[in-house]
């Protein structure tokens, strides 16, 4: 396995945990739970914002560093 599809795979497992996140507190949120409640909005759109830069970079990596 090349130095560039370990780096690919990396990118795309946080690109995963970064919107599994997001989305699971959105919603957790959207129920009402307690703590959720207290997280800010700019939070969550923050973990959105690193989940689609992951994503964007996972998407560069593959397409565009094959050398």
């Amino acid at each position: 396995m090349s130095q560039y599809s370990k780096l690919n795979r990396i990118f795309t497992q946080v690109f995963g945990m970064f919107f599994g996140v997001a989305i699971a507190v959105w919603v957790l949120r959207g129920f009402g739970i307690p703590i959720l409640t207290a997280i800010p909005g700019g939070v969550i759109w923050l973990l959105l914002l690193l989940a689609i830069g992951m994503g964007i970079m996972a998407y560069v990596q593959k397409t565009w560093w094959r050398f």
